[in-house]
């Protein structure tokens, strides 16, 4: 019994700095407890409509708008506390509180140029598992759908996540969570910029 305690202890040191477990966690802690973070929705000039910041936050497709024979929906249901709300159509950006939006800070366009040689399939290789368990050090610029800038995400340890949400995708950085909701993006790895 003591030895399957122990190995069972040793696995979960190992994973714990598995980003794909830190990620299955903030979607379960997000279910249960919610996070504590900032919904901002946006117009297509990348105006902001509304900002709330809110403990126990939850983001989940509203499956009452799914189609007969789909998981669909684009119909948010987003829980604050006690209160909900709705949202589909425009850009929505959620950050859990403790990441920092540095687009005030940043460029609002990029010129980049590398003439490294590499192999293409073995830097994907390499990639995909960093992606599920270190992460990398990236730099995230999001627009709106008609291509304006409105925030940018720095991070140490970054990994991409497909969520349930059509047209979304979730976010580890450095620990925390961010969802992106009906925007453009690029993201890049942070040594690109030298």
């Amino acid at each position: 019994m003591k030895k399957k305690l122990m190995i069972i202890l040793v696995s979960m040191l190992v994973l714990s700095g598995c980003q794909d477990i830190r990620y299955f966690f903030k979607g379960f802690e997000q279910s249960w407890r919610g996070l504590d973070m900032v919904v901002q929705t946006y117009d297509v000039q990348s105006q902001l409509i509304d900002r709330i910041e809110g403990n126990s936050v939850s983001i989940k497709r509203d499956d009452k708008f799914d189609s007969d024979t789909e998981s669909d929906s684009q119909v948010l249901n987003i829980t604050v506390g006690s209160y909900e709300m709705h949202h589909v159509g425009s850009t929505l950006i959620a950050h859990e509180v403790g990441l920092t939006n540095y687009f005030e800070d940043f460029a609002q366009k990029v010129d980049l140029e590398n003439m490294d040689r590499a192999i293409p399939f073995v830097n994907r290789f390499f990639n995909t598992y960093r992606n599920s368990f270190t992460g990398k050090s990236k730099i995230i610029l999001i627009r709106s759908q008609q291509g304006v800038p409105l925030a940018t995400f720095i991070g140490n340890n970054v990994s991409l996540y497909s969520t349930d949400v059509p047209k979304s995708t979730g976010i580890i950085i450095d620990g925390y969570y961010l969802f992106i909701y009906r925007a453009d993006y690029t993201i890049y790895d942070a040594g690109l910029f030298g």
